[in-house]
């Protein structure tokens, strides 16, 4: 039991008993994903927030314009979903798909909400995993705004080693908002 990877996630800001370790188990489904395998299709119910325990993955949006943006990667130890569309209970504005094999935990919303009644301490957790990713977002979108092209592009290969070595450049060039040759360019600078 306490091989799961998504434990030790959890333990870094509460301790589970056996019994609860128990009662989230009987409440998460285990999934492998196959490379390139999508879980979650843009316009699609998102019924499921995914907790990587091996692998990498990748939610991206594709616009009416057919580019493609890439809006967020998740390693080992790293959630993932559509916040929005999860707890909105509306259509994705992404896909969500594997970049390499991958195993991921997943838990529904409505097994989430049972938990949080059941085992208090995980409304602590997902608080506390909810604040973390929304100034995630902010510095994201400050950066976006106050940042050179470069900066932004050295920022995330300091803050993100481990996703820059599981990614193509035309995804890292995605995620930032250009196009694969501007980031060649930076890249050769």
């Amino acid at each position: 039991m306490n091989d799961f990877q998504i434990f030790k996630n959890i333990q870094n800001h509460i301790v589970l008993n056996e019994v609860e370790k128990l009662q989230i188990i009987a409440s998460f489904s285990v999934i492998d994903i196959q490379k390139k395998q999508q879980i979650l299709e843009q316009g699609k119910l998102c019924k499921r927030i995914y907790f990587v325990e091996s692998g990498s993955l990748r939610a991206f949006n594709i616009g009416v314009d057919g580019k493609t943006s890439t809006i967020m990667f998740a390693v080992k130890d790293w959630w993932i979903t559509d916040m929005n569309a999860f707890v909105k209970k509306c259509p994705s504005l992404f896909y969500i798909e594997a970049l390499e094999t991958s195993k991921v935990v997943a838990l529904e919303f409505d097994a989430l909400e049972r938990l949080c009644e059941t085992v208090p301490k995980l409304e602590r957790f997902f608080r506390i995993l909810f604040q973390n990713a929304y100034i995630r977002e902010q510095q994201r979108a400050l950066q976006s705004i106050s940042m050179t092209t470069d900066q932004r592009y050295r920022q995330f290969i300091m803050n993100y080693p481990a996703i820059v070595q599981k990614v193509t450049q035309k995804q890292i060039a995605s995620y930032l908002g250009i196009t694969p040759e501007f980031l060649s360019a930076i890249k050769n600078k």
